[in-house]
């Protein structure tokens, strides 16, 4: 059988795991059109993706009759229609990953920020200013965690770490998970208008859509940083751009977008109180190692006709 192996955006998929026996074929442009996608994998029956990077929606299923096996990284993927994909006879499937990854890079997110690292930097490389800026210090400030998950609780113990108070918000959230982190429950409304750095650590849903609107960041102080490496669409578009062009929110920390690659004409690769990755949260050795570690043992499974691990 043939395998893909789309949006291998650093050409790095076939080293990170033993692939021999395999007829795999990696692809490390993104395929934006699905007629050059159904292109490419028109004569494959096995595809291996990067999680939400390229969707699976009913329609992609439908023209790929040769599909037999799609697997994901990670155990959640919200672009792949499971039913479609059920209907369709193929088997789709994960692996493991880590929440370490995207906690570090919020952290590095709030420190480029705060410390203004992308403005310092590129004026030393230019032999500009020597300081032209003054950086924030987080000691004592207040830390806002928007969802208190794995990634939460590992970046409220950063926080913790660096003197900061640290408060926490989610609609179901109780104080018996919050206190033994050293973390106190508070409203959104609280989160808002109190936090120095809100960070949302929240899955994306129909319930956290929209969750951070244009009435939420009016709540904000205008000192505040926003930092976002869970989904674009937990906060509305618009109304961040509207209040980092205002300055009604100091800056955003951002790591996801609502299109991905985020289009060349997008105003937050302009914007100057933006710090943006390219969608880097999941992106460490140690989580593509696993990653394509264990899409290569589902491989295995699937064509060996033994029970496929971790399926979706």
């Amino acid at each position: 059988m043939r395998c893909a192996v789309l949006d291998d955006y650093q050409g790095v998929a076939l080293a990170m795991a033993d692939w021999s026996g395999l007829d795999v074929t990696a692809y490390q442009e993104h395929f934006d059109d699905q007629d050059q996608l159904v292109d490419a994998l028109k004569d494959k029956q096995i595809v291996v993706i990067m999680r939400e990077r390229t969707p699976f929606p009913a329609a992609l299923f439908q023209r790929l009759p040769e599909l037999k096996l799609l697997v994901t990284s990670g155990m959640r993927n919200a672009s792949i229609d499971l039913a479609a994909a059920a209907d369709h006879g193929v088997t789709v499937c994960g692996t493991a990953s880590t929440s370490t990854p995207p906690a570090e890079l919020t952290w590095a997110l709030i420190l480029g920020l705060a410390r203004h690292l992308v403005t310092e930097n590129t004026a030393l490389r230019a032999n500009g200013p020597w300081q032209s800026t003054v950086g924030i210090g987080l000691a004592g400030k207040t830390l806002g965690l928007a969802g208190f998950g794995k990634i939460g609780i590992q970046v409220a113990r950063v926080g913790r770490a660096f003197g900061m108070n640290v408060i926490a918000w989610s609609t179901n959230l109780t104080a018996d998970r919050t206190e033994p982190e050293g973390v106190q429950l508070v409203t959104k409304q609280e989160l808002l208008s109190t936090s120095d750095v809100l960070s949302i650590h929240v899955v994306l849903s129909d319930r956290t859509r929209g969750l951070i609107g244009a009435d939420d960041l009016a709540l904000m102080k205008p000192s505040a940083l926003l930092i976002n490496t869970s989904r674009a669409a937990i906060v509305d578009q618009d109304a961040l751009v509207d209040a980092l062009r205002d300055n009604r929110i100091s800056g955003a920390g951002l790591d996801v977008f609502t299109q991905e690659p985020l289009p060349a004409d997008d105003i937050l690769r302009t914007l100057p109180n933006v710090l943006a990755t390219p969608h880097l949260g999941y992106v460490t050795d140690n989580n593509y190692r696993t990653y394509f570690r264990e899409a290569v043992q589902n491989i295995q499974a699937f064509l060996a006709g033994a029970p496929v691990p971790r399926v979706l």
